[in-house]
């Protein structure tokens, strides 16, 4: 493809365009007809399509699961040009969003995951064109399983087409250079993920867990629109650039710039799971179905995270000299962590689990973020900082999302609310113990898998801000003297040891407890092979080329990001 042709914006935004075409189709498809239309005082009738007796194809409940999965796997390949040859397929589209390798990077692990989560749809929601309608005959266990079956067949479209709104909001939000653009598509995709947490309204959980993270989003995204609009009070121009110029030539701290970043922090505070901003996160992801909790586990924080390097790194980050949010960084990212291994050990909910395990990793990668903030970071540090970020939300969708696909299997029998649910799942079904214990050890940052060499790059980079510094006299004397954000290395080894004991456990009980079901684990074979295929990349995304050619991309990425 010549560069011209790619610049034309409606090559850039190729992946977008798919994913739109893909949501008419959801809409219009499933509706086809043999409607027509008369003619007005003609015998003569217009074929309309849309109404009457539907074509059987049309009446086929698993054909908008078909539609997504074709518009995602469509829409990946597109995304994936982007990112074997980003010299092609770079260029701004209009005033407000831009093409380059970091956003390129981005849309790759929105659709990525949103492709696994239609996957595994099929095996969570799954569409039976055979469903009959419960008789008197039945009994209630079989009535209930029939009524079940034709629920989840009126509920297919509705549920893709909230995925593809979720990943179309995601993926434009990556691209977005301009503020208002970046929160309308950060909402577009945060009001269909609230829904898709309450999707499961028939049980408790789930309408519980889709009120609370409606009701704590919404707040949150109120407060960061208001800080938004202190900032265009005080700059008159939204845009990235321009905040971002407006920013270096401020003499001193404006009350209106510095009290607008405040607010917007929250607002990614809570998109990115740091602490004190996470209190609905854990009811959402247990009370909604372990494919959607694994989608906000690793699309949607890295949906914050986007947000987060735009204001704080890019806008609010002065030529020189310490951050005014260094130091709220760093205490929040410290908390953070600290709070979600603590409260992993006493949970007894995988997904819960699984939950905090997500809130320490934000922690993890905002100790990073807080590291550029203390103004000792030069140019090649940054760098490898928001590399190190980056690998790690690339392979989060290998090994956190791998996870929950584990426990998405467990869903249909009711075993991911409960510990006893994993319990002799070896013995019931090897393969998928087998990868359900390789994600934990990833999660854990266990070499040789990914999850170590990511926190190890992550730390190298903190470490490297703060290197030379503190005297060697005496180990008292260096600690006092030593750079604090030195400290949030050591806090991110020790919170790392810490989770071993949580991760550990889950893996002791599939192996060594008595199995609670009897027979074996039901999973269709599209997710089994998926869940075999990401256990075999967190182990090629830590060692050898895969790693390597991994991390070149994030690289190339933070580049493009960094000013």
């Amino acid at each position: 493809m010549s560069s011209e042709l790619a610049g034309m914006p409606t090559e850039l935004l190729l992946p977008e365009i798919i994913m739109l075409v893909g949501l008419v189709a959801l809409i219009i498809v499933p509706n086809l007809g043999d409607a027509r239309f008369r003619i007005p005082l003609t015998s003569f009738r217009v074929p309309v399509l849309l109404g009457g007796s539907r074509f059987g194809i049309a009446r086929d409940p698993r054909l908008p699961n078909w539609i997504t999965i074709g518009t995602l796997l469509a829409s990946l390949a597109a995304a994936q040009m982007g990112l074997l040859s980003p010299s092609d397929w770079s260029g701004e589209v209009g005033n407000a969003l831009v093409v380059d390798e970091f956003s390129i990077l981005l849309s790759n692990i929105f659709i990525s995951v949103l492709f696994l989560c239609a996957i595994a749809a099929t095996h969570r929601i799954p569409a039976d064109p055979g469903a009959e309608a419960p008789t008197e005959d039945d009994d209630e266990e079989s009535g209930a399983r029939k009524t079940d079956a034709l629920f989840d067949n009126r509920r297919q479209v509705d549920f893709h087409i909230l995925l593809l709104t979720t990943g179309l909001g995601m993926s434009l939000m990556a691209k977005s250079t301009h503020l208002f653009m970046l929160f309308v598509c950060m909402e577009l995709a945060s009001l269909s993920s609230y829904v898709l947490v309450g999707f499961h309204k028939e049980s408790v959980e789930g309408g519980e867990a889709g009120t609370k993270y409606f009701v704590v989003g919404s707040v949150a995204s109120a407060i960061g629109i208001y800080g938004m609009s202190l900032l265009y009070l005080w700059n008159g121009d939204l845009s990235v650039s321009g905040l971002s110029d407006s920013w270096r030539s401020m003499d001193g701290l404006d009350p209106l710039a510095t009290a607008g970043v405040g607010m917007m922090l929250v607002a990614f505070g809570f998109k990115v799971g740091a602490a004190p901003f996470h209190l609905a996160i854990p009811d959402a992801y247990s009370g909604a179905s372990s494919i959607v909790a694994g989608m906000l586990a690793t699309a949607s924080k890295a949906m914050g995270f986007v947000a987060l390097f735009k204001v704080m790194i890019i806008v609010s980050m002065p030529e020189s000299g310490e951050s005014f949010w260094f130091v709220a960084m760093a205490a929040i990212s410290l908390i953070t962590m600290t709070w979600g291994n603590l409260a992993a050990l006493s949970s007894d909910n995988p997904k819960r689990v699984l939950a905090y395990s997500s809130v320490a990793h934000a922690g993890y990668m905002l100790a990073a973020v807080a590291a550029i903030g203390s103004g000792l970071a030069g140019p090649e540090a940054k760098a490898l900082i928001v590399t190190a970020v980056l690998f790690h939300l690339s392979v989060l969708v290998v090994f956190k999302l791998g996870a929950f696909l584990v426990l998405s299997s467990l869903e249909t029998e009711g075993g991911s609310h409960r510990m006893q649910g994993l319990n002799g799942l070896a013995r019931r079904d090897p393969i998928l113990a087998g990868s359900m214990f390789v994600f934990m050890l990833s999660l854990a940052g266990v070499p040789p898998f990914s999850g170590f060499l990511s926190k190890l790059l992550m730390i190298n980079g903190i470490v490297t801000v703060s290197a030379g510094t503190g005297g060697a006299s005496s180990i008292v004397s260096w600690a006092t003297s030593v750079e604090p954000v030195f400290w949030l290395a050591v806090a991110v080894v020790l919170n790392s040891a810490l989770s071993l004991f949580y991760y550990l456990r889950m893996g002791l009980v599939m192996f060594f407890e008595e199995p609670e079901g009897e027979g074996d684990l039901i999973c269709n074979t599209p997710l089994r092979a998926f869940i075999i295929a990401l256990s075999a990349l967190s182990l090629a995304f830590g060692i050898g080329p895969g790693s390597e050619f991994l991390v070149d991309i994030a690289h190339g990425a933070a580049e493009a990001l960094l000013p």
